[in-house]
Order: C-alpha cells, then sequence, then structure tokens
C-alpha cells in the first residue's frame, strides 16, 4: 500500500481503501455474529469469517478479528462473566487456526497446489486441541465449580464449529473465485 518513490512516500489509495472496506465488513459481520446467542451458529460464522479473511486480506487483519467475537460475546453478556477466564484461549486458538490455515496454505508452501482443505481441517483440529486442553486445565485446576459449562463450551462445538466455519468459507471463497 506504501511506496517510497525519490524519497517521498506515495500511498496505493485504491488499494488502501479496498482494505479498509473489508476490514470494516469483516469487523461488523464479527460483532453482529454474538448476537445470535447459538454457539454452534455464531462459531459457524466467526471461523468462516477467520477462513475467508485470512484467505482475502491476510494473517495481521484476520489476527486482529480474532480478538473481536469473545470480548463481544462477553460485554453483550452471551458468555457469562465466570466463564470470562477461558476468553484468552479462545482468542489464541482463534489466532492458531489462521496461523495454521495460513501456513499450510500460503504461495511458498509446497502444500498450496492441494487445496483449501488442506489448512483448514488440520486448522481446525489445532484450534479445538488448544482450546480444548486450555478448557481442561482451566477446569480442573481454577474453576471447579463451573466445569461442566465449560466443557461443554470448549469440547466438541469447538471442531464442529470450525470445520463448519471451512465450509462456509469454502463456498464463499469458491462464488468470489479466490479457490478453483
Amino acid at each position: 500500500m506504501v511506496q517510497e518513490q525519490e524519497n517521498a512516500i506515495s500511498i496505493d489509495w485504491k488499494k488502501a481503501l479496498t482494505k479498509v472496506a473489508q476490514f470494516s465488513v469483516f469487523i461488523s459481520l464479527a460483532v453482529i455474529a454474538p448476537y445470535f446467542g447459538n454457539q454452534l451458529l455464531t462459531g459457524s460464522i466467526i471461523n468462516a469469517l477467520l477462513f475467508i479473511a485470512t484467505t482475502i486480506m491476510g494473517v495481521e487483519y484476520a489476527i486482529i478479528l480474532c480478538l473481536v467475537p469473545s470480548l463481544i460475546s462477553v460485554y453483550t453478556g452471551f458468555l457469562p462473566l465466570i466463564l470470562a477466564p477461558i476468553i484468552p484461549f479462545i482468542m489464541i486458538g482463534n489466532a492458531l487456526l489462521v496461523l495454521t490455515y495460513s501456513s499450510l496454505t500460503s504461495p511458498s508452501t509446497s502444500l498450496r497446489t492441494r487445496g483449501f482443505w488442506v489448512g483448514a481441517i488440520p486448522a481446525a483440529f489445532v484450534k479445538f486441541i488448544f482450546i480444548w486442553l486450555a478448557g481442561m486445565i482451566l477446569a480442573n485446576s481454577i474453576l471447579h465449580g463451573i466445569a461442566k459449562n465449560i466443557m461443554l463450551i470448549i469440547s466438541w462445538p469447538q471442531l464442529v464449529t470450525a470445520i463448519a466455519g471451512a465450509a462456509i468459507a469454502y463456498f464463499v471463497l469458491k462464488i468470489i473465485s479466490y479457490i478453483k
């Protein structure tokens, strides 16, 4: 977006405005998604947004997007405040999803030619395993009384929503011709 030319900086305004517009759409959808109040629906939408944002905009923007939904969920009360200790782990799990997917599908990786799913499925499992292990540790060490609630949030729904999000992202990216 920014290029140096003869000691002057020029900005590719078209590219910059496109990124701002795209990111605004992603952030808006990430803010709205928790209002559905259903973990399976919200999680699927958020994971789809993460896959799509990573593919279209890159890791940097997708990582920022990882922070928004969990904060909105606590702020709005969709996630009870008592479960707040799991939020950093959900954010990190989302970041791991983005980083795993990106590393397995980046142009510099030989796996790039194998397609979207080579990055999406391992990314879903990495996210699930990380959040599940973090939740188990929290449930067994700090949050004894509410362990059952945490276990439901961090167990199978994390994997299901990551894979469902990948499926949604795949079809959206196919429609807008980002993948063949």
